[in-house]
């Protein structure tokens, strides 16, 4: 049950897809920022080991991250940490993180742990709209963490010819976490990256992923472009580096169309 007497909680949504290499932290440093250029408050949650979304926000040294939030019960507002981007906070992780899964086997509430931690009273006070947690490339027990803890998940994928083998993977955790954790998580679309439509092979992906997966799939494509992989080499995301650049332009398209998704299911 709601507790009245607390604001509207964030909208919590898992970046997820086990492959690796298939634009996931890409995709949460830059629709968190175009989220926050369109005036929404934003919380990066860096669930994976690599640390890739810290870094990318140049947020690398070791204060407390989000292994201490979820094994050692650290304080929220402790642990989160202003970025150079208005309106974009980030919980930050280093390899400590890849103990986690062996480390939260013995506790009974290991499902539970990130869902538990962001629901302290003290996210309040931050006053985010949006959540994006940046999953491991794995179906582990932190991205499970990451399902039970979201509204939704965000799947990015891959314009590549093996691009659909494994997403079927994904949608059965997906249904699994639905079935005993989290019942009200929801799908909020596939999205189609490093995209090349000079490719027939990229036209080819496209086509059987919307004929696959039909509504599912975000009109918005993330095309191939040299500024999004530039940009994490000066520790800002591409649409800082670049705002008149094609992926720049992508990723304001995505966030557009995910406030327009999530107001429908609101």
């Amino acid at each position: 049950m709601s507790d009245l007497s607390r604001p509207p909680a964030p909208r919590i949504v898992a970046v997820a897809n086990q492959k690796g290499g298939v634009g996931k932290t890409t995709t949460a440093i830059n629709l968190a920022a175009a989220l926050a250029e369109a005036g929404r408050r934003v919380l990066i949650v860096d669930l994976d080991p690599q640390g890739n979304a810290s870094t990318g926000y140049g947020v690398d040294d070791r204060q407390l991250t989000t292994y201490d939030l979820i094994i050692d019960d650290a304080p929220l507002e402790k642990v989160i940490r202003e970025t150079q981007t208005k309106n974009v906070w980030i919980c930050p992780a280093t390899t400590d993180l890849s103990s986690a899964d062996i480390e939260m086997m013995a506790n009974e509430k290991r499902s539970y742990l990130l869902r538990d931690a962001l629901r302290q009273v003290a996210i309040d006070a931050f006053g985010f709209e949006f959540v994006l947690i940046d999953c491991p490339p794995s179906l582990s027990l932190l991205t499970i963490n990451a399902m039970v803890a979201a509204d939704s998940v965000l799947v990015p994928l891959q314009a590549e010819f093996f691009a659909l083998e494994g997403l079927s993977q994904l949608m059965l955790t997906i249904r699994e976490v639905r079935a005993s954790a989290n019942p009200d998580l929801r799908i909020d679309g596939v999205l189609l990256t490093m995209h090349d439509a000079r490719n027939n092979l990229s036209q080819q992906v496209e086509q059987d992923a919307r004929d696959t997966l039909g509504e599912l799939v975000f009109e918005t494509v993330v095309p191939r472009n040299v500024r999004v992989s530039e940009a994490p080499s000066f520790a800002v995301p591409v649409l800082a580096y670049d705002p008149l650049s094609k992926g720049s332009q992508a990723y304001r398209a995505l966030a557009k169309e995910l406030l327009g998704r999530t107001s429908v299911l609101a």
